[in-house]
């Protein structure tokens, strides 16, 4: 079976039980999700997964397939690059930190790292500015992929195998010229912030943040199928994954294959849309930092995000609004081929987890023009975070 609503409760979700022994049935708000999902597909994205949690009814399905050579099917279960995801999980590991009382959100981030930030700036820029983007600090990533500057991939071929230290992508943003002032809005989204927090996590704690949130936060929250890639490959059933680059790759190539020391503390995590789901439900329902903490992550000050959309953000978490329907929490990311997003209602009741592998398929003069995926993409999300909840029923 590769799609149904579940009837899970808790404590099965808990205990990993055998979905397959579980009651289903097609209903309406089912059909909804499964046309939703093919109709990503249809618009041009090779493979899509996704889980929908309603209360106790879980829904997942795939769409598409993972191998555009071969014709092997996407699966649900796949393994996928979640990207910036991995920023939520990095913030929950600093405000553990700053729970234990061994860091301040306001301290600035020279008193810790003075040779990484040194100066006037780093006595400017505090934990907190690092968390939410308004440290001004500049993205380092059209240093690290020159090419990116001319929207050619050569860049990305070149460093795909290319063991890259912490330290020398962080010089390069903090080198760059400053994009604000130091707690100026709105804030620049900047993966040089989250390298510094991943640094700042060593220095703590004494171990490399990779372990220590592992450790920390992976483990305790159950999830089994996320962790950082330990080389290029991912480990475990997971799709080729087709970056276009705006339209600069035709057709998309694979780099489902690449050393992701790249972007580790920023967007290097591997998991699942099961993992997701239980991961943000865990986290809005207070089991993986505390509720003031939580608080603290959900201030949100406007952010210029790295497609030119201005995001309510706080600290590792945003919120998206559907009209008439509330507010979500929760994150969305990108690496080289894959796109990956997770939402969550404020109660966690109701949550969202999808995984593309496909990535910038928009063409540059596209601009201001609406694409068949996006639009589709918008379709599933709605359908996702909004059915009717009389439409989750179960059989009788």
């Amino acid at each position: 079976m590769r799609d149904g609503w579940r009837a899970i409760p808790r404590s099965a979700v808990e205990k990993m039980v055998d979905m397959e022994s579980l009651v289903t049935e097609e209903n309406s708000a089912m059909k909804s999700l499964r046309s939703a999902l093919d109709g990503v597909h249809g618009a041009g994205v090779p493979g899509v997964f996704a889980e929908v949690r309603a209360g106790e009814l879980v829904w997942r399905g795939a769409a598409g397939v993972a191998d555009l050579e071969t014709g092997r099917p996407v699966e649900i279960g796949m393994r996928q690059r979640v990207g910036s995801i991995t920023k939520t999980f990095v913030s929950a590991a600093v405000l553990r930190q700053v729970e234990a009382g061994r860091l301040d959100l306001d301290a600035p981030i020279g008193d810790h790292l003075p040779r990484l930030v040194p100066g006037e700036r780093g006595r400017a820029i505090t934990i907190r500015m690092l968390l939410n983007h308004t440290s001004g600090l500049a993205e380092y990533l059209p240093y690290a992929f020159p090419s990116l500057k001319e929207l050619a991939p050569g860049s990305l071929d070149d460093n795909r195998f290319r063991r890259s230290r912490p330290t020398e992508l962080i010089a390069m943003g903090v080198d760059a010229p400053a994009t604000g002032e130091p707690g100026s809005t709105p804030g620049i989204y900047s993966n040089t912030n989250y390298l510094l927090l991943g640094e700042l996590l060593e220095h703590l704690t004494g171990t490399p943040a990779e372990e220590h949130i592992s450790r920390t936060i992976i483990e305790p929250a159950g999830l089994a199928n996320t962790g950082f890639p330990a080389g290029p490959p991912i480990v475990g059933a997971h799709s080729r994954m087709y970056e276009a680059l705006f339209g600069a790759i035709d057709p998309p190539r694979d780099y489902s294959v690449y050393n992701m020391s790249w972007v580790m503390t920023g967007a290097g995590l591997v998991s699942t849309v099961e993992d997701l789901n239980r991961f943000y439900r865990k986290l809005l329902d207070g089991e993986i930092i505390s509720p003031s903490a939580l608080a603290e992550m959900q201030r949100l000050v406007p952010v210029i995000a790295q497609d030119g959309r201005l995001i309510d953000y706080g600290l590792g978490l945003y919120k998206t609004e559907i009209p008439g329907h509330g507010v979500f929490w929760g994150h969305d990311g990108t690496v080289w081929g894959a796109l990956t997003m997770a939402w969550a209602s404020a109660d966690s009741g109701r949550q969202f987890s999808a995984a593309m592998n496909l990535v910038r398929w928009r063409k540059p003069d596209a601009e201001g023009t609406s694409h068949p995926i996006d639009d589709a993409l918008a379709t599933l999300k709605r359908q996702a975070l909004c059915d009717p909840a009389s439409d989750l029923r179960l059989a009788p």
